[in-house]
């Protein structure tokens, strides 16, 4: 297992103001956290609080982390490819202009991304839960998840971590959202809309040996 930090970079191009993001007079941080864990329209394409539309509109923006995780993992042309909490497909949908014969899979929580998802890659994903992944063991070449695993409450976190390892033949990776002191984590509060799991990283890595976990991670940090 390994720090590897693919995300950090695109992190670090969206503008945060803590301040506001609490203290917003429409949607103050409350009522846009129970939208948020809906995982419908407010979520994903509305104004409450969410900032995943103006992410996900940007052609490309993925793409970069795409490579760069194909690169290091020196993924075969053929590869199978799994995202756990895949949401509209944005990732999976650029990974296949780096790996254009990848068999890509994707599963989320949301009804509405997944009805709501990229049409290219629409056909590839599945409505379900990290808890309980419908494909056999080691079956692909790639698992990933970006921002997903700090949602879930402390109960489901052994059982997804198991089954994201089990269904993953070698190259596994993984980016959840942590902090290293006070200061970080009262942005990460103030940000957060969905966070279930608060974490620091050493923490994170006692959840990972716990459910045996041997893929590699990153953490995003509110600086």
């Amino acid at each position: 297992m390994a720090y590897m930090d693919f995300i950090s970079a695109v992190h670090k191009t969206t503008d945060r103001d803590y301040l506001a993001r609490v203290n917003d007079p429409e949607y103050p941080k409350g009522k846009a956290a129970e939208l948020a864990k809906k995982w419908g329209y407010d979520y994903w394409d509305g104004d409450g609080g969410s900032i995943m539309a103006a992410i996900n509109i940007i052609e490309g923006r993925w793409e970069k982390v795409a490579r760069a995780i194909h690169e290091h993992y020196q993924l075969p042309e053929d590869a199978k490819i799994l995202d756990v909490g895949c949401g509209k497909g944005f990732m999976l949908y650029d990974f296949t202009k780096v790996l254009p014969n990848a068999e890509i899979h994707g599963i989320d929580i949301s009804h509405y991304a997944i009805e709501h998802s990229k049409p290219e890659v629409r056909e590839h994903l599945l409505e379900g839960r990290a808890e309980s992944l419908p494909w056999p063991d080691d079956y692909f070449d790639l698992v990933y998840s970006l921002n997903t695993f700090h949602n879930l409450h402390t109960y489901e976190l052994e059982l997804a971590l198991s089954e994201f390892e089990r269904v993953g033949k070698r190259h596994k990776y993984l980016c959840v959202e942590s902090y290293r002191n006070e200061a970080e984590k009262a942005n990460l509060l103030y940000w957060q809309v969905t966070c279930e799991a608060f974490n620091t990283p050493k923490e994170w890595e006692w959840w990972f040996n716990l459910a045996g976990y041997t893929g590699d991670h990153s953490f995003i940090f509110f600086e």
